[in-house]
């Protein structure tokens, strides 16, 4: 709040403030959305598979997502209104559980990709032998120990966040593990080419590439969605720790509400990947919407 008030003395950047009607619909749109995923892969004992298990993890990091910037957005009106304070002991609890929530939910959408990046390679390049190596059980021993990796490491970081030694490994994780993840992805679609190649002569190869590979695009196009949403607020916080007086960092952070704002479309811009791309899921909704009917 400090830094955002000496901005303003310093740049001359309009402050854009995205209207709280647009800001609370955005993110009960992405709350919903993702609900009705983990309510379809839940009923359907069809997508009980460790792709969708996968998928349900990363919907609920874009719910935390969306609730973190609702409940952070409330507490910022009732700051206004008088009923809270920025110096109480309570108020800093409160900051420090929304800074963990936030943290909890980028740290588990980037390994809820890892997962989903590496299940896609094993799909591809094992397909004779994924129900051996990715068993249901396995699955969720993954997602386990990445639920608690990221909690314990938003606590953490939330905790100490005033210490560099904290901040600077926090930011250097996200290109990090994105980097990581494009790695795979560009080994993927090399190995896939020169796959295609030697397997083209079998009968049930063509569909079964087909349906590999719509996958392997479906991730690309979740990464590439999640890096346009997170990305902007990332570099918020980077240029507010280490460069918070510069005036053309002062005239990035200007743009603060927007930035939030697109983490909340990117719990929107999800499901609609998995309802448009995920025949499986399609169904599971027609029939959700057609009971409730």
């Amino acid at each position: 709040e400090n830094i955002s008030d000496f901005s303003l003395n310093i740049t001359d950047c309009i402050q854009i403030v995205v209207p709280e009607e647009v800001f609370f619909t955005v993110a009960a749109v992405g709350i919903l959305e993702n609900l009705l995923v983990l309510i379809a892969v839940i009923r359907n004992k069809n997508l009980h598979l460790p792709m969708y298990f996968f998928i349900c993890s990363l919907a609920i990091s874009d719910m935390l997502g969306s609730l973190y910037k609702t409940l952070e957005n409330i507490f910022i009106i009732l700051c206004k209104m008088g009923y809270l304070t920025r110096r109480g002991d309570f108020e800093k609890k409160l900051d420090d559980a929304m800074d963990s929530m936030f943290i909890l939910s980028l740290l588990g959408s980037i390994f809820s990709l890892l997962a989903i990046a590496a299940d896609r390679y094993i799909t591809i390049f094992y397909a004779l032998r994924y129900h051996n190596i990715m068993t249901l059980r396995r699955a969720l021993v993954i997602l386990a120990i990445i639920w608690t990796f990221c909690a314990g490491s938003s606590i953490a970081i939330a905790l100490f966040s005033y210490e560099a030694a904290t901040v600077i490994p926090f930011t250097i994780l996200f290109p990090l593990m994105m980097f990581f993840i494009l790695c795979l992805y560009v080994h993927m679609f090399l190995l896939a080419r020169s796959h295609a190649k030697k397997i083209a002569s079998l009968p049930t190869s063509t569909v079964h590439q087909r349906t590999n590979m719509k996958g392997a695009i479906t991730l690309t196009i979740f990464l590439g969605v999640f890096l346009c949403c997170w990305a902007p607020f990332v570099l918020h916080i980077l240029l507010a720790r280490f460069c918070p007086h510069n005036p053309y960092c002062a005239c990035y952070m200007s743009i603060f509400h927007v930035n939030g704002t697109l983490i909340m479309c990117n719990a929107i811009i999800d499901p609609m990947i998995f309802a448009f791309r995920s025949p499986e899921l399609q169904s599971t909704f027609k029939k959700m919407f057609c009971c409730a009917r």
